[in-house]
């Protein structure tokens, strides 16, 4: 027996908005519903993860999911609550984004499952060889001005400007529903909150080109939204300090992907535990009755990065994060990073600050002292005098062990024959021998 699918949005406070009929259609019948994504970069992000959620949410309560990768309305821009008319990208960076949107989907949905299979589509192989005319005659006849114009996302955009080819974004976004309503079968789009206006645009289409009026009931297709994410001050969640945080490892390493979620505030994981984790209602509640006899062990924190971490990347990465973290803010041991690639290391290590040195010049080292002041140019320690007294002052540590004397010789082991770790304090800095 499957779970009720708006039962399941409804109490993980997923659920923003849906046209009558939705759920009813929904309790008759597994349905084939679609989210679009954008390939603007060649990953997707964290803000795109609450919709990739809704896609698993969907198929685990036995419905079909369909992942559109809009690879010709991301020709276009969509002008939703845009300030200004985005950029357009070449026909090869889309291509090339779409792959690896396609790659982090399937790490999500099952594409092998039997009837609810999930699918992915793109756009452009039904828009490719559409010319003007005919989608003017297909689609543009459907629907008034006034209709797109009462639209909010237009709206707003109507005051800086906005152009015929991103006014026409919801006729394409309206379209593609038509398109797969008459070919896959698809009878609900979902999306986030912001995209409500497009959506309704395509089963306005659906409903015109097909028949049936608004006076009398005649759902053919529905519209779904979620909330957007926004943290409980208000503010826009999904950035870092270094701007998105991505699905893709190279973008946004394992090490920093945990921390984010890691850092987040106790006021934002209780949301966040149940939007992006699989985690059940009686798992959720046990981790915060369990975070709250103890709020400064972070039990909340915990577990919402080991969840989110183990399904974006892996169990494997998600173990190195942990221990990291440890090497870094803990009683860890550098131990732990022995055995780990160079990438894992730098990726661990990556907002800490670095000096590379000639394998040369550190042999010729006599002594700490040298090392962390003269070769490291004054990067750690600006005078010998200075490294001196901080080291009998006992504040440097190396490889996460105190060396109180300054006169110390270099027999510490590299990691990785490559790596040093010394601590000025309780900042860290990572020397590179090369």
């Amino acid at each position: 027996m499957h779970k009720n699918f708006i039962e399941e949005l409804r109490w993980r406070g997923m659920l923003h908005d849906m046209m009558p009929g939705t759920e009813e259609q929904l309790n008759k019948e597994m349905t084939t519903a679609y989210i679009g994504f954008d390939p603007t970069a060649s990953s997707l992000h964290i803000g795109n993860l609450a919709t990739i959620m809704l896609l698993k949410h969907f198929q685990l309560c036995g419905h079909k999911p369909i992942a559109l990768v809009g690879g010709a309305t991301g020709m276009i821009g969509d002008p939703s609550f845009k300030a200004a008319e985005r950029s357009f990208l070449s026909e090869e960076t889309l291509r090339f984004n779409q792959e690896g949107i396609r790659k982090q989907l399937s790490k999500f949905l099952d594409f092998d499952c039997g009837d609810n299979s999930a699918e992915l589509v793109n756009n452009y192989d039904w828009f490719k060889n559409f010319s003007f005319l005919e989608f003017l005659r297909e689609a543009g006849k459907y629907l008034s001005v006034n209709y797109m114009m009462s639209k909010d996302s237009v709206k707003k955009r109507l005051e800086t400007g906005i152009s015929f080819t991103e006014f026409s974004y919801q006729l394409l976004q309206g379209y593609d529903f038509y398109w797969l309503y008459k070919n896959n079968g698809v009878r609900l789009q979902m999306g986030g909150s912001d995209q409500w206006g497009n959506i309704t645009t395509g089963t306005e289409i659906i409903r015109r080109k097909e028949g049936g009026s608004e006076e009398v009931e005649f759902n053919r297709a529905f519209a779904l939204t979620t909330p957007l994410v926004t943290k409980a001050d208000g503010t826009k969640f999904g950035k870092s300090e270094s701007g998105n945080v991505w699905l893709d490892a190279s973008m946004t390493s394992p090490y920093e992907f945990y921390q984010f979620w890691l850092n987040a505030a106790d006021a934002d994981s209780h949301r966040l535990l149940r939007v992006f984790t699989l985690l059940s209602r009686e798992e959720i509640t046990a981790i915060e009755e369990e975070h709250a006899a103890a709020p400064h062990l972070r039990i909340m924190q915990k577990a919402l990065a080991k969840d989110v971490t183990c399904r974006v990347h892996s169990e494997e990465a998600y173990n190195i994060a942990v221990k990291a973290s440890e090497i870094l803010y803990g009683k860890g041991t550098v131990d732990a990073l022995q055995g780990m690639s160079d990438q894992d290391i730098l990726s661990v290590f990556a907002g800490v600050p670095q000096t590379i040195i000639a394998r040369g010049d550190y042999e010729a080292c006599t002594n700490i002292t040298d090392l962390v002041s003269t070769v490291t140019n004054g990067e750690v320690y600006a005078s010998k005098g200075e490294a001196r007294r901080a080291i009998q002052g006992n504040a440097l540590s190396v490889n996460k062990s105190k060396v109180p004397d300054p006169n110390h010789p270099i027999d510490f082991i590299l990691l990785n024959n490559k790596y040093l770790l010394l601590g000025k304090g309780k900042k860290n800095h990572l020397l590179i021998v090369e």
